[in-house]
């Protein structure tokens, strides 16, 4: 007799999970029930800051920080936003950044020289996609960690706007600018992961780095610049997409960082490239 061996199914993604969800949809949930605690877990924080430190690049290790040191008041944050008319109206039209920001032939319809370029070029220098960062936190979170409601869909946009905020910020993907943008989104989004990471990665620089650079102080500055800066995932960004790049910084007013590239033009000056300056261990060795 043929025995045929069952093949297993494959693994639901947690983001699988939302692909049956409208999240425009008028009756869709505020806040379902049975959402964790926000609680802190130092040891944990830290124990996965040390492996990271060895290996910048292994993301597996940044969601449990986050994790253990999460923003203990994004639910009311959330709940205080979405009861708002504007709220809805921008839920209404704008029920998933990542379709929106990853289709780059709508983008490039819009002016020259707006944010909407000024992000397709930095997704494409970068080969980046909002989709991809979708998939990269999909590989260390439990599929059960998502709900079909309003609340998921402004955590949603909390991970859709990272890279509008390299932008809009004017911080790069290098080692210091990483750490400018965790600062920043600390002060948009008041998670103590970010502000740990930001100076704790900026100390780490500071320990490998043979020029004495303003490292703190580009860090600190990009603090500075999140809190002067309104809330994004509460602004509709399908009307920020459209405005010239410095049109819509000044309408944020955001400035640009001074410390930071003083930091990056100081390392170029003494032959250091910025963007090399953490290297994982087994290549440093």
């Amino acid at each position: 007799m043929n025995m045929m061996t069952a093949q297993p199914e494959p693994a639901v993604l947690p983001s699988q999970r939302q692909a049956h969800v409208n999240f425009a949809a008028p009756d869709l949930p505020v806040m379902l029930p049975g959402r964790p605690e926000m609680r802190y877990d130092l040891p944990k924080a830290w124990r996965n800051f040390k492996e990271l430190i060895k290996d910048k690049e292994d993301t597996s290790l940044v969601t449990p920080i986050f994790e253990a040191l999460p923003w203990r008041g994004i639910y009311d944050a959330a709940l205080s936003f979405l009861a708002t008319e504007r709220a809805q109206e921008i839920r209404a039209k704008e029920p998933s950044l990542v379709k929106i920001l990853d289709d780059h032939e709508a983008l490039r319809k819009l002016p020259a020289n707006s944010l909407a370029h000024t992000y397709c070029d930095f997704m494409e220098r970068e080969g980046l996609s909002a989709q991809g960062l979708v998939d990269e936190l999909d590989k260390n979170r439990p599929a059960d960690m998502y709900w079909d409601d309003q609340v998921t869909w402004y955590f949603n946009r909390m991970r859709d706007t990272h890279d509008l905020m390299h932008i809009l910020s004017g911080f790069g993907r290098d080692a210091l600018g990483e750490q400018c943008v965790l600062a920043f989104t600390y002060s948009q989004q008041p998670s103590p992961a970010h502000l740990f990471l930001g100076y704790a990665g900026a100390l780490e620089i500071k320990k490998r780095a043979t020029v004495k650079v303003p490292v703190l102080r580009a860090v600190r500055e990009g603090q500075k610049m999140g809190k002067a800066c309104p809330r994004l995932v509460e602004m509709a960004i399908t009307e920020l997409l459209p405005l010239p790049i410095e049109g819509v910084r000044a309408k944020l007013g955001i400035k640009p960082p001074s410390y930071y590239h003083q930091a990056h033009a100081m390392w170029r000056a003494a032959g250091i490239d910025p963007y090399d300056l953490i290297a994982p261990e087994a290549q440093a060795a």
